[in-house]
């Protein structure tokens, strides 16, 4: 079965679900498959993705591939607010969460995490 690993070892995917983030929040979920199993990743994540997409407060997402022989992925996914992207969570995966990774490849390494855009003055915009 996939595997999660916190990307932070501070702080868990959970723990950061329990703030009350203001604005917009982005997933990043980094995603590590054998080779072999590329594309029954894909396909999975293609489904989830689609459900998702439907939910309210989602604004975007992208799913990058390491160039190269790399099978690292990594999702960017815009929500909302951070309410949005719980409320989504539940209505997608609901409270079962190991067994919504059951249909990922056995190989799957997940490591997802909440961020908030930060300002740099001259470079990035809050």
């Amino acid at each position: 079965m996939a595997k999660l690993i916190e990307m932070d070892e501070n702080v868990t995917l959970i723990d950061q679900m329990e703030n009350q983030a203001a604005g917009p929040v982005v997933l990043i979920n980094k995603f590590n498959v054998d080779s072999d199993e590329v594309e029954q990743f894909l396909k999975a994540w293609k489904e989830d993705a689609i459900k998702f997409k439907d939910q309210s407060g989602f604004i975007s997402a992208q799913l990058h591939k390491g160039i190269g022989k790399s099978t690292v992925f990594v999702n960017y996914a815009v929500w909302e607010s951070l309410e949005d992207f719980k409320n989504a969570l539940d209505n997608v995966i609901g409270p079962d969460f190991q067994s919504q990774l059951s249909k990922y490849p056995k190989s799957l390494v997940v490591s997802p995490h909440l961020f908030k855009k930060v300002a740099v003055r001259g470079i990035c915009l809050d």
